[in-house]
């Protein structure tokens, strides 16, 4: 199975590490990730937003290991966060995890989310 990202001529190019679009070819196993949040193993919510990025990463990730697969097999990621200053950190640490792989992202800022002390939630589809 490959995963082939789509970045087409005709429109601008992604503003930062994503790409417009991606497809997976062949018989693929689908794995859709749940949001994963800023929390840590004992269940604390750190108050530095760099931490909790960082922290939903490692759970995206995690969740992607429990099913055998890594960053290469990210089909889509959708990213909330609640704070517009946010934008330039979570850039960053998706940039660091993608590792340059780049699959189809969107990228919202919202008024909040399930518990008011996260700052972030990342969900995710992935196929292998």
């Amino acid at each position: 199975m490959t995963i082939t990202l789509h970045n087409p001529a005709g429109i601008a190019p992604p503003f930062s590490c994503y790409s417009h679009g991606a497809s997976a070819s062949g018989d693929a196993r689908w794995l859709y990730v749940s949001g994963q949040v800023g929390v840590a193993t004992d269940g604390t919510v750190p108050d530095d937003p760099e931490k909790q990025i960082e922290l939903a990463w490692d759970n995206l990730l995690a969740v992607l290991a429990d099913a055998g697969m890594t960053v290469r097999d990210l089909v889509k990621v959708d990213g909330f966060i609640t704070r517009p200053e946010l934008v330039p950190l979570y850039r960053k640490e998706r940039e660091r995890r993608f590792a340059g792989h780049a699959a189809a992202t969107t990228m919202l800022i919202v008024a909040g989310l399930a518990e008011n002390n996260l700052l972030v939630e990342i969900q995710a589809v992935a196929a292998r």
